[in-house]
């Protein structure tokens, strides 16, 4: 059975060039491939794309969404791949990694041209419209594959879209589809029957708000809407949009918007809540390193606990995937060469060198600036000096062993300056000038310097490796005794601190700890207690301005999705700058002490849940439960901008619940604040269902009506399921009573 997509789904598809594309074809058509853990272990299996665009079938029912896969490596990069390489023709291998905890999928094609246009095909970019995601559904609730649609079969539908509709709507639906009244939707009546599910009742109410005669909506009447949007209202931005998104040819041509176009470009990416501006790097990038939040992960390696986990290769290309820009690496002595997992532990082991591997060959595929590779160093000696050498044969180039000039170093460098390097960040030998070679006449440091060698003497108990110890530049691991104001540190110092730790510093000395982040960089890191690889709030790391807060990447919680969110602007390159007045040595900047001080700027953020779109099911197993869905707005900033708020319950309705909650938070440091829209199903025995969540800093929001396009646990795409909502931002004011009020207030 096909069912055709209608025209509005084939023109985005045709856009997205992919409907006619050859490796979309081989796709749907099928490829027979070996699918390999071991030199005793392969299974021939079967890859097939679904007819919805998203879905591959696997075998026996097993299968996966596109929308689940981090990236493809073609050729045998994967460990298991690499360790049966001389057995297997490279051209025809190729990896499927996945996002969260799951294990990839190695697998040998039968040619090397099957190979190319799988690994082609996971490279493109597919829409998944609200349309092609219901003919989905619609193939799968035709029971009896004869294209057409009885009234049992709608009722199969409706509780898998997630929608619970009264006997009575249900048959009226149905009825006003059937035109021949046979007792069966088929061609226009099924196709008439999707629009009728996907009305927006909600947007028709705005579409009529700003058309002038209820009708269509003129270049005038857009203009109006999108000057109330805050965003561009010239004339030739409502006409490019009029052609971009107007199906109709005879509106096209008369240019204006009919209600079906309009709800196209609001579903569209093009009006997410999400500043488009900000997908791209716009933030000034020749600051030193210590201006900026670092993305960062601990333990890189693990998959999972840190007790018994597997450690693996594919744990990197995720974070890196993702655009983290520290990862760590726990060396141990292995039996010849150092090794990667968490000491004293049942975690596997990984190669040093595999991992080095895999960092040369991603390190720079989803951002150009520094990665810095944070060394915990438990190796001997001679295995350390392994891996000096390792570094210096795998990743050549991009490694850098030596300081950029021979200039006094004042601050660090930049990340513009970095561009391209990795970057060792280790402990040192702690080297003494010799007492003989401080006798000069010479008044001028810098000459004297230049112009007399230095005799240097090292430690006898220093159990560091020369080799190691001379590929870190700015990145000296050193042990925080105290903040002393008056002591001038080395900017290339960095100190690692526990969440414990970092917490006590930032509620007994704040100011002090933001100023020492103002030079110096800062990595954070979970307790020792964490071992089911939990993590700890990092927004109050980054109130304190620490750089580097590493988090486990492999969970999947609430603290990810900060982290997420705090990095996605800045083109998603894992340098985000810090706001100005945490970047100066004398700032005034208290986290824990707000008020009047800097970053202080009173604001109101209005938000109104209008409603949701085709929400999942927390549990596939589950057709018949239909969600009781509600929406959790929380801000987190300094502590005096921490809120959660929800909306009601709505029940058996996860297609197109209506809330039209609205919400009022006062911001005093907006700069600092992320703002998460959560999503669960309500539960009166048990725990409420996570459905999907988004997460933005304020500052990358938009106002007016927007569209949130929710994201799985694992932070990957969950469309078409979404929100609408109204944002509304307003300053505020203070009175000299210290009262704070909008300017509307005043009016």
């Amino acid at each position: 059975m096909i069912f055709r997509v209608p025209q509005s789904s084939d023109l985005l598809m045709n856009s997205a060039g992919v409907q006619d594309d050859d490796d979309v074809e081989t796709m749907l058509q099928g490829s027979s491939m070996t699918k390999v853990r071991s030199p005793r272990w392969k299974r021939k299996r079967m890859l097939k794309l679904m007819n919805d665009g998203v879905t591959v079938w696997r075998w026996a029912g097993v299968s996966f969404s596109v929308m689940e896969v981090e990236c493809v490596q073609e050729g045998c990069k994967s460990e298991t791949l690499r360790n049966l390489a001389t057995s297997l023709p490279e051209e025809q291998c190729l990896t499927i990694v996945f996002k969260g905890g799951r294990k990839s999928l190695d697998l040998q094609c039968d040619t090397k041209e099957e190979a190319k246009h799988w690994g082609c095909f996971f490279y493109l970019f597919i829409p998944l419209t609200a349309l092609t995601w219901i003919y989905g559904y619609l193939k799968q609730a035709d029971m009896n594959h004869d294209g057409k649609m009885s009234y049992e079969e709608v009722q199969t539908l409706f509780k898998m879209i997630n929608i619970d509709l009264s006997e009575e709507n249900a048959v009226s639906l149905f009825k006003k589809c059937d035109k021949s009244a046979d007792g069966r939707l088929e061609h226009e009546e099924i196709e008439l029957f999707c629009r009728e599910l996907l009305r927006r009742p909600e947007l028709d109410a705005v579409f009529q708000q700003y058309s002038a005669n209820g009708y269509v909506l003129s270049t005038v009447d857009l203009r109006e809407f999108l000057k109330d949007q805050g965003e561009d209202h010239t004339l030739v931005h409502a006409e490019s949009l009029v052609l971009t998104y107007e199906l109709n040819e005879w509106a096209q041509k008369n240019q204006f918007m009919t209600p079906n176009g309009f709800t196209m470009y609001m579903l569209s990416k093009e009006n997410d809540v999400y500043n488009p501006e900000h997908g791209r790097v716009y933030q000034d990038m020749s600051r030193p390193l210590s201006h900026y939040f670092i993305s960062s992960s601990h333990n890189t390696y693990l998959t999972k606990d840190q007790l018994i986990g597997e450690s693996s290769i594919d744990a990197y290309i995720r974070a890196l995937s993702q655009g983290c820009r520290c990862v760590e690496l726990d060396c141990w002595d292995g039996e010849k060469k150092p090794v990667i997992y968490h000491g004293h532990t049942l975690t596997s082991k990984v190669p040093f060198s595999e991992v080095l591997k895999v960092i040369a060959e991603y390190a720079f595929r989803t951002s150009p600036y520094p990665l810095i590779l944070s060394l915990e160093n438990h190796c001997c000696v001679e295995q350390q000096t392994i891996m000096a050498q390792q570094l210096h044969s795998i990743l050549g180039e991009k490694l850098l062993n030596k300081p950029l000039n021979d200039k006094a170093l004042q601050c660090l460098p930049s990340p513009e300056d970095l561009k391209g390097k990795i970057l060792i960040k280790a402990k040192t030998i702690k080297m003494e000038q010799d007492s003989s070679s401080s006798d000069s006449s010479s008044s001028d440091d810098e000459s004297k310097t230049e112009s007399k060698p230095k005799a240097w003497k090292v430690s006898r108990d220093c159990k560091l490796s020369p080799e190691l110890s001379d590929l870190v530049v700015y990145t000296h691991s050193v042990a925080f005794k105290q903040f002393d104001p008056c002591a001038k540190k080395p900017p290339n110092e960095i100190s690692s601190f526990s969440e414990s730790d970092a917490l006590k510093l930032i509620k007994e000395s704040g100011k002090l700890f933001v100023r020492h982040n103002s030079m110096q960089l800062s990595r954070i890191y979970p307790s020792g207690q964490r071992v089911q690889s939990s993590n700890y709030n990092p927004q109050d790391m980054w109130n304190a301005g620490c750089q580097m807060v590493a988090l486990n990447f492999q969970t999947q919680c609430e603290e990810m999705d900060l982290n997420r969110g705090r990095f996605l602007p800045n083109g998603r390159c894992g340098y985000l700058l810090k706001p100005s007045f945490m970047c100066q040595p004398d700032s005034e900047f208290n986290p824990e002490n707000t008020g009047g001080g800097p970053g202080h700027n009173p604001t109101l953020l209005t938000i109104k849940v209008i409603s949701a779109q085709q929400l999942p099911k927390p549990d596939k197993e589950k057709l018949s439960s239909i969600v009781d869905p509600l929406v959790w707005v929380q801000t987190y900033g300094a502590p005096i901008d921490n809120n959660t708020k929800k909306t009601q319950r709505i029940g058996n309705n996860g297609f197109n619940p209506r809330w039209d909650c609205t919400f009022k938070f006062q911001l005093h440091v907006p700069e600092l604040v992320l703002v998460r829209f959560k999503v669960e199903d309500h539960d009166y025995a048990t725990k409420n269902d996570f459905l999907g969540q988004f997460t933005l800093p304020f500052t990358s929001m938009r106002t007016g009506y927007r569209h949130v396009h929710l994201l799985q646990a694992d932070g990957s795409s969950m469309s078409p399921s979404s929100l609408f909502i109204h944002v509304k931002i307003t300053p505020c004011y203070s009175s000299p009573a210290g009262q704070v009020g909008t300017h509307s207030d005043r009016e």
